[in-house]
């Protein structure tokens, strides 16, 4: 099956929708703001405005409040910086099946908010993946891409049944599933960044944040347990003869948590950006919009995990299980799973943001 295919949020506005369950995400994009901020600020004081039109992208927008947050908080940079325009640019990128009549309907809310005419700045609608090409040569300023990266173009190659009922990385994985998403990263990674060097100008700033992981060796540590547990669900299910066995051990999430070591070479060696500012941070599993407030109750917690992987992974899972599997069923589960981990383990996501300059 083709990536676009496979990979897409839920949509609409409903209960299991990704627009009501990215509070996680939510928080990721405002713990960005110190690295946006001074991104922002030092590629204008170094690069210039420029005085025609400024254009830059969200890459992986998905849909729901989050995007127009970030497209708000770069205007109100601007503001700040005093910066004069004349024409703003705005790219909402995603894959085709993405939500975008979600994002069209809040447009009107921002114009609205920033008291801005849509003629000086333009917000367009932008299918297609990131690993392909999206802009002319040398036409684009900045990029933005928040929780996007570390969604791979497609399933490794070569894994076949070797990873039986994991569904990922996991600490008893064979050492050739390890290899196998490495891989995949190094080269899904060095295109993302070998296409985006063509298509931004020189001086050009991009930045990311993505998911790592916080050893070098990826089967010493489960750092993704949220899908080990996933995983282990669905195996509950196979023992119970809801799903088949051979369609739990063909189907592999495409998701790579990169070492930080190994993000920064792929930077180096691929040669189109120097990597100008960086950090990590921790983004509790249940993190829902407010960073401050503490951990809810175990049960409550795992529902607003449950929520926000069943948001990502729906669509997945419908695809390659086809109608025996029954997600309300699936998440029930899970939600319980994740509520004992919580009772005994508060669990994070380990957070990396980089600043790029394009050479």
């Amino acid at each position: 099956m083709e990536f676009k295919k496979i990979i897409g949020m839920n949509a609409g506005d409903d209960r299991t929708s990704y627009a009501n369950n990215s509070g996680l995400q939510r928080v990721v994009v405002s713990k960005t703001w110190p690295i946006l901020d001074e991104t922002l600020e030092d590629m204008i004081e170094k690069e210039g405005f420029p005085e025609c039109c400024f254009k830059m992208v969200d890459l992986g927008c998905a849909s729901g409040p989050n995007t127009l947050l970030v497209i708000s908080h770069i205007m109100d940079i601007f503001q700040d910086l005093s910066v004069r325009f004349q024409e703003i640019q705005i790219f909402l990128n995603d894959l085709p099946e993405n939500d975008f009549n979600n994002l069209f309907k809040l447009v009107q809310s921002f114009y609205d908010e920033k008291a801005v005419e849509r003629s000086r700045c333009c917000i367009y609608g932008l299918p297609g993946s990131f690993y392909g090409r999206l802009f002319p040569d040398r036409s684009l300023h900045f990029a933005y891409s928040s929780y996007s990266v570390h969604w791979l173009s497609q399933v490794p190659e070569g894994l076949d049944k070797h990873n039986k009922e994991n569904i990922y990385m996991a600490t008893t994985s064979p050492r050739e599933v390890f290899e196998a998403y490495g891989k995949q990263f190094q080269r899904d990674f060095s295109k993302f960044l070998s296409l985006r060097g063509e298509e931004m100008v020189s001086g050009g700033r991009m930045v990311l944040s993505f998911i790592g992981r916080t050893v070098e060796d990826p089967s010493s540590m489960d750092d993704n347990a949220y899908l080990t547990m996933l995983a282990e669900t669905l195996d509950e299910m196979v023992a119970e003869g809801i799903i088949r066995k051979d369609d739990l051990h063909s189907f592999n999430v495409p998701i790579y948590t990169p070492f930080q070591q190994e993000a920064e070479a792929i930077i180096i060696n691929e040669g189109s950006f120097e990597l100008c500012k960086k950090d990590v941070f921790r983004v509790r599993w249940d993190a829902h919009g407010n960073t401050h407030e503490p951990f809810f109750d175990e049960k409550e917690s795992a529902n607003l995990v449950a929520n926000c992987i069943r948001a990502l992974s729906e669509p997945m899972l419908a695809s390659h299980f086809g109608s025996c599997i029954k997600c309300d069923d699936v998440f029930e589960r899970y939600a319980n799973k994740v509520a004992a981990h919580l009772s005994k383990q508060k669990s994070s996501y380990y957070t990396m943001v980089i600043s790029l300059r394009r050479k």
